[in-house]
């Protein structure tokens, strides 16, 4: 029987026409989550071309306010609270022989040339300057987990915003910068270079591409950037990290190239509220599921897979002994990356 609507009477006296029945429906559940889609799709009409040209003119205009307010918020950062530590987190390629002097009173005997100091009959020391140009690459993930936010913006918006901030860092400092955008597949390279108008392509590049692919292959992308990159360079992996099979490639990079893991997360995915029924949809294969988050027990064994698959992620990590940095969509991202940037001056002073 279908249920009483609100049109239905309690009176029988109606004679009601038989009608042909109909295939089962599927009810929505009684309390469902639903996101807003990042990557619009805009639908055209043949007949209709100005109405096209129309939205794609929007189209440009909207990406063109999203660029400029990115530009002025990470600029800001940079210039404010990253002052500096960006170029004491981080070093060139290596040391380069610069001359050698005579031994001054606090200079550091380790310095000291003997070779020089038997010949000349007084102490010298060698000076060295550091190679301060560094290659910088951010492999950014565009999957369609990342079209995901539950508080004030996407996973996907999170990274393009961290990524313009890594971005102008390494313009003020003269560094070359580059960017490989990828899903299951590389979806983009831009190839290291200098300069504000290139941080500009690679900002305008990750909020305008719309992926082919939707799954996920780190590994595949960092193996690729590992192939043409021919010399050290600093690579941000950033990402979500829900994936698989991606260890023995972020080692192999690593022996090579100075890698930092960005991890990017949304609270919701560490844990549910309980909100009834609520259908959840995997962003990259699709498959729906219908689950009672009223249940505690439900709650519960989402929350400790959650918890297994970070212990995992993070005993990766730790046996590669990489330092991940660790944001979230509902919380600013300077504190914890200014945080990190000390942390490895620190190291980098012992």
């Amino acid at each position: 029987m279908r249920p009483p609507t609100c049109c239905d009477t309690e009176s029988d006296s109606v004679t009601r026409p038989k009608r042909r029945k109909r295939p089962p429906t599927t009810l929505l559940p009684p309390c469902s989550i639903t996101f807003r889609c990042l990557d619009t799709t805009v639908f055209r009409r043949r007949e209709q071309p100005q109405i096209a040209e129309a939205t794609a003119a929007e189209d440009a205009r909207e990406l063109l306010r999203r660029v400029r307010r990115i530009r002025l918020r990470t600029r800001q950062v940079v210039n404010d609270a990253l002052a500096g530590q960006y170029h004491a987190a981080f070093k060139g390629r290596g040391m380069e022989f610069e001359e050698v002097r005579p031994y001054q009173v606090g200079d550091d005997v380790r310095s000291i040339d003997w070779n020089v100091s038997a010949r000349l009959g007084d102490p010298h020391i060698k000076l060295f300057r550091e190679e301060r140009e560094l290659t910088v690459m951010i492999a950014a993930d565009l999957s369609g987990s990342l079209s995901f936010g539950t508080v004030d913006r996407f996973k996907r918006e999170l990274v393009a915003e961290f990524a313009a901030t890594v971005a102008f860092s390494a313009a003020m400092n003269n560094d070359k910068i580059g960017l490989l955008s990828f899903t299951d597949q590389v979806e983009g390279f831009v190839p290291p270079r200098k300069g504000t108008r290139h941080v500009m392509r690679i900002v305008r590049d990750l909020l305008a591409i719309r992926p082919k692919g939707q799954g996920t292959g780190i590994g595949a992308a960092v193996g690729e950037l590992d192939r043409v990159l021919r010399q050290r360079a600093v690579v941000f992996v950033v990402s979500d990290f829900l994936d698989q099979g991606w260890e023995r490639s972020l080692l192999a990079a690593r022996r090579r190239h100075d890698v930092v893991p960005v991890v990017v997360s949304d609270q919701r995915e560490h844990e549910i509220p309980a909100m009834g029924l609520v259908e959840f949809t995997d962003p990259e294969t699709g498959q729906r599921s219908l689950v009672d988050t009223g249940r505690r027990r439900v709650r519960r064994r989402f929350e400790e897979a959650t918890r297994s698959a970070t212990e995992r992620r993070d005993t990766a990590f730790r046996r590669m002994r990489l330092d991940p940095l660790l944001l979230e969509t509902g919380s600013d991202f300077v504190e914890p990356l200014t945080t990190y940037f000390r942390r490895r001056e620190r190291r980098r002073s012992r």
